[in-house]
C-alpha cells in the first residue's frame, strides 16, 4: 500500500510513487467523487489507493463484481455531474466495451476518466493487445503517460478534457508506468465538502433506443473532430526541431528515445504524443515538414505509423521494420532502432554475465495453497476427463505435475467451453474449474446457462474467500467491501442451487479423504452439478491463526530411495516438499502445515505433529 498519506494536502512537495498510485493521487487532485474497478494487475493498486482515504474525503470506492459494472457505475456518477473514474487492465476493457461504445454517443457531464492499464510482454496477462484500437474504435480520446509524474498530471488533465468535451476518455498506461516509481510533485487538493449532484433528464441523449442514437452518432463525429482540433494544440505534446531526422514517440517508448539519442550524441527532431488519439493530425504535419524522414517508436501495434504514413507526403517513414510489434521495448532495443535509422555506429556497451546455468523456476502454487490438493483429489478420482479452466492463481494447476487444467482463454470461458464440449458430443466427462471472484465477475450467466440448456458438467468453484492473484481484494463472497466495511456475504451453495445446479456440495480440500468423496459423490451423477471448494488463501492462513506444525518424515519408512515409482509426495508439486539423500523432507520455513502430503504418502512415512497449542 502507498507510504505515504495519498490525500495529504501539501502542494508542492516531492514524493517517491508508484505511478498507479500517482493516478490516483492525480484523480483526488481532480475531485474524483466516485471510483469504481476490478482488480487486475497492473491496474489493482489505483483503487486500493484511493479506496484508503475515501471515507476521509467521502468519495465512494469500491470493487464492483467485473469491469463493465464498474464503467456503468462511473458512467451513472457522471450523467449525475461528479467525477468518475473507473479502473482496469487491458482485457477488462473488452468486458466493459459494450458499455464504452455506446457512452461515447452520449457524452458524459462530470468528468469520466476510463484507465486502461495494458501489459506489453504478458507479465500477467492471457494476451497483449494494445487497447489505443480500443480508444479509436470507440472513438474516444487516449492520453499516454510515460512516468509517474505525467501518470499523475495526465489523470487530472484528463477529468479536465473530458468534462469541457463532454467525452469519456481513456488513460492508457503500460506496466512499465503502472509499476514503476518516480519523482512526483503534488499538486492541491480540491474542497471535498458536501456537494449536491443531480440528473437532468434528457432522453434523446441518455435513452439510446436507434432514432436517438441516430442524431448522436454524427454529433460524436463533430465532437472527435474537435477534440482532434485541441489535441493539435495541447501541452501534452511536444516538438522540436533538431536535425533532418525526426522521431515520433509516444508512452514510455518516450523514455527510450530520450536515452538512445543522448547515448548515440546525434541531432535529431523530437516529436513526443501524449495523446495518441485522435492523432493531433496538423500538428504532425508541422513537425513532417521539418524533417526528411522519420522514425515512429511505439509499443505493439504501428497505431501512430499507420497514421502518419497517410500523412507523410512522400516522406519515408520507418517504425515497425526497425522494432518488434510484440512484446515490451527495450532501452537496448530502441537504441538500437535509433541507430540504424540515424546511420551511426552503434556498439552496444558489454555486459557482465555470471554464466550460471541456473534450473529452471516455473511458476508454482504457494506451499499450502488448497487449490493443490483439490486438484490432486480430482486427478486421483477421475480418468478420460476433459479439465475446463479459467483465469485465476488456479490456472498454475495446468503445470506439471498437476496437469489439471486443459482450456484457459478469459474470464469465465471455462464454466461456457465445458458446455461445447458436453453439447458437441465428447467422449470425455467435463469438469470446469473456477474460482470465487472469476466466478461472480462471469460465472454466474454461464452456470445459469448450463442449467437452462441441460449440460452435464461438473463445476468446481475454487472458494479461497479473496481475489488472490491480484493481491487479496475482497468481492461478494467476502463480505467486506473495498473501504473495509462489512457486507452481505454471497452463499455459494444457495447460489448455484438458485441457479439451477441440480446437485450442489461444499467440501474443505485440505480434509483429503472427505474432498475424495464428495468428488466421487458428484462424478457418479448426472445433470448439472457445483462443487464448492472452500479454504482461505495459504497466503491469508498465518494472519487468520490457521498454520499447523510442519509433519515429520519418518525416514525408515520412505522408501523414495527404493522405488522411484512412489515419491508420491513430489508428485504434489508442493515447494515445502524437498528431497535430500533419497528421501523426502519438509522446508519448514515454507510449510503450512496443511498436511497433503501427509494424506498421499502411501507408506506413512510423513507424520502430522501435534501443535503444542
Amino acid at each position: 500500500m502507498v507510504k505515504f498519506n495519498i490525500a495529504a494536502d501539501e502542494p508542492g512537495r516531492r514524493v517517491f510513487l508508484l505511478g498507479n498510485h500517482a493516478i490516483a493521487r492525480g484523480a483526488l487532485e481532480a475531485g474524483v467523487r466516485v471510483a469504481a474497478a476490478y482488480p487486475g494487475t497492473p491496474s489493482s493498486e489505483i483503487l486500493q489507493a484511493i479506496a484508503g482515504v475515501a471515507e476521509k474525503l467521502g468519495i465512494h470506492a469500491e470493487w464492483s463484481v467485473n469491469e463493465k459494472v464498474a464503467l456503468e457505475v462511473a458512467i451513472g456518477a457522471s450523467y449525475a455531474g461528479a467525477r468518475a473514474l473507473a479502473a482496469m487492465k487491458h482485457v477488462g476493457v473488452n468486458v466493459a466495451l459494450d458499455a464504452l461504445a455506446t457512452l461515447a454517443y452520449t457524452g458524459v457531464k462530470g468528468g469520466l476518466v476510463l484507465v486502461s492499464a495494458d501489459d506489453p510482454g504478458m507479465h500477467s496477462s492471457q494476451n497483449e493487445q494494445d487497447n489505443r484500437l480500443l480508444a479509436r474504435f470507440a472513438k474516444i480520446p487516449c492520453l499516454e503517460p510515460y512516468d509517474a509524474q505525467s501518470a499523475k498530471d495526465y489523470t487530472k488533465f484528463a477529468f479536465e478534457v473530458s468534462e469541457k468535451l463532454q467525452t469519456p476518455v481513456m488513460l492508457r498506461t503500460t506496466t512499465r508506468v503502472s509499476h514503476a516509481k518516480g519523482d512526483v510533485t503534488l499538486g492541491e487538493l480540491p474542497d471535498y465538502g458536501k456537494r449536491r449532484f443531480g440528473f437532468q433528464k434528457d432522453a434523446r441523449r441518455y435513452v439510446c433506443v436507434p432514432a436517438h442514437s441516430r442524431a448522436l452518432h454524427p454529433a460524436l463525429n463533430r465532437r472527435l473532430s474537435e477534440i482532434e482540433r485541441y489535441a493539435s494544440k495541447s501541452e501534452l505534446n511536444r516538438m522540436q526541431f533538431g536535425g533532418e531526422k525526426g522521431i515520433i514517440t509516444a508512452g514510455v517508448a518516450r523514455n527510450y528515445v530520450h536515452e538512445a539519442v543522448q547515448t548515440l550524441g546525434a541531432e535529431v527532431s523530437l516529436l513526443e504524443l501524449g495523446i495518441t488519439h485522435p492523432l493531433p493530425r496538423e500538428l504532425i504535419r508541422r513537425f513532417l515538414s521539418g524533417v526528411e524522414e522519420v522514425l515512429v517508436v511505439e509499443e505493439l501495434e504501428p497505431f501512430i505509423e499507420e497514421q502518419v504514413r497517410a500523412l507523410c507526403g512522400g516522406i519515408a517513414v520507418r517504425g515497425k521494420d526497425l522494432l518488434p510489434r510484440e512484446g515490451e521495448l527495450t532501452p537496448e532495443l530502441v537504441e538500437h532502432a535509433v541507430a540504424r535509422f540515424l546511420g551511426v555506429e552503434y556498439s552496444p556497451p558489454p555486459r557482465r554475465s555470471a554464466r550460471l546455468e541456473l534450473p529452471p523456476r516455473p511458476p508454482v502454487l504457494c506451499p499450502g495453497c488448497s487449490h493443490r490438493a483439490l486438484f490432486y483429489a480430482l486427478k486421483k478420482v477421475t480418468k478420460r476427463k476433459i479439465y475446463a479452466g479459467d483465469i485465476g492463481c488456479y490456472t498454475l494447476g495446468a503445470l506439471e505435475p498437476l496437469k489439471a487444467m486443459d482450456t484457459c482463454l478469459c474470464m469465465g470461458s471455462g464454466l461456457s467451453q465445458a458446455q461445447g464440449f458436453y453439447h458437441a458430443g465428447v467422449e470425455e466427462a467435463v469438469v470446469a474449474l473456477i474460482g470465487d471472484s472469476t466466478f461472480l465477475h462471469a460465472g454466474l450467466t454461464a452456470l445459469l446457462n448450463a442449467a437452462y440448456n441441460g449440460a452435464e458438467v461438473l463445476v468446481i468453484i475454487l472458494d479461497n474467500r479473496t481475489t488472490a492473484m491480484t493481491g487479496h481484494q475482497p468481492h461478494p463472497g467476502t463480505g467486506v467491501t473495498a473501504t473495509g466495511e462489512e457486507s452481505f456475504a454471497v452463499d455459494f451453495v444457495a447460489l448455484a442451487r438458485a441457479l439451477g445446479a441440480s446437485y450442489v456440495a461444499k467440501v474443505r480440500p485440505n480434509d483429503f479423504e472427505a474432498t475424495l468423496r464428495v468428488l466421487e459423490e458428484a462424478l457418479s451423477r448426472r445433470g448439472l452439478r457445483v462443487v464448492v471448494a472452500e479454504e482461505p488463501c495459504a497466503l491469508l492462513g498465518r494472519k487468520l491463526g490457521l498454520w499447523k506444525t510442519p509433519p515429520e518424515v519418518v525416514e525408515e519408512r520412505c522408501e523414495g530411495y527404493l522405488c522411484s515409482a512412489c515419491r508420491a509426495c513430489l508428485r504434489i508439486g508442493c515447494p515445502a516438499v524437498g528431497w535430500d539423500r533419497g528421501r523426502a523432507r519438509i522446508i519448514e520455513e515454507l510449510c503450512t502445515g496443511c498436511g497433503l502430503c501427509v494424506a498421499v504418502c502411501p507408506n506413512e512415512a510423513i507424520l502430522e505433529v501435534e501443535d503444542d497449542s
